[in-house]
């Protein structure tokens, strides 16, 4: 088990995945405190969600490491980031800190390698995909997304689905592609269910 000290950025509705990238803007103090710091160190914000709202609120287990791969530093202090998602992590403990924004002790999650879906399970996925865009109105240029190989696909569509903030979370804490493919089904299944009466509070819990 690696353990590491990680400076973590909570953020609901907002799940990164190792191999993708996420574009952020940093207003609060707190948080440009956050990406001043990360500048000066490692460049490496975790990435998690958390529980609740409120000032300090509870976190969920697992996040992603997003390392700064490009940043622009605005004149009144704030920022606009791209993370370069690296490793899940499991937190381990909250630290007690001095800094404005919060820190943890976490363990990295070593993701399997080479990972791939069978044919049945690539064709179901896309299957579903297609019957869950046409619901949606959603346009996609299925031949860009035929090119994708399986972990771009299943992690990519995971990052950014439009689904409630527990669904997004199941997502990350999937422990491996095909777990996380056949939630992701059946997500696109329960969510592709409203209809034109629907008033949006439909969630997965």
């Amino acid at each position: 088990m690696v353990k590491t000290r990680l400076s973590v950025f909570p953020l609901p509705g907002a799940i990164l995945f190792p191999g993708l990238q996420m574009p952020l803007h940093f207003f609060e103090p707190r948080y440009r405190a956050l990406v001043s710091d990360a500048l000066a160190r490692d460049r490496r914000i975790a990435m998690i969600q958390p529980k609740s709202g409120g000032d300090k609120p509870d976190l969920f287990d697992i996040g992603c490491i997003g390392r700064i791969s490009d940043v622009e530093a605005l004149e009144d202090g704030r920022y606009n980031v791209v993370l370069d998602g690296e490793s899940r992590f499991r937190i381990i403990r909250e630290l007690d800190v001095t800094t404005a924004f919060r820190q943890v002790e976490a363990e990295l999650i070593k993701d399997p390698e080479n990972e791939a879906l069978s044919s049945i399970e690539r064709a179901g996925f896309e299957q579903e995909a297609r019957r869950f865009a046409a619901v949606q109105g959603y346009r996609v240029d299925w031949d860009s997304v035929e090119r994708l190989d399986d972990v771009a696909l299943i992690n990519g569509v995971s990052q950014i689905a439009p689904f409630d903030a527990a669904s997004k979370q199941a997502l990350l804490e999937a422990s491996n592609l095909s777990e996380r493919c056949e939630l992701m089904v059946q997500l696109m299944q329960f969510f592709g269910m409203r209809d034109d009466d629907d008033d949006g509070s439909m969630t997965l819990q």
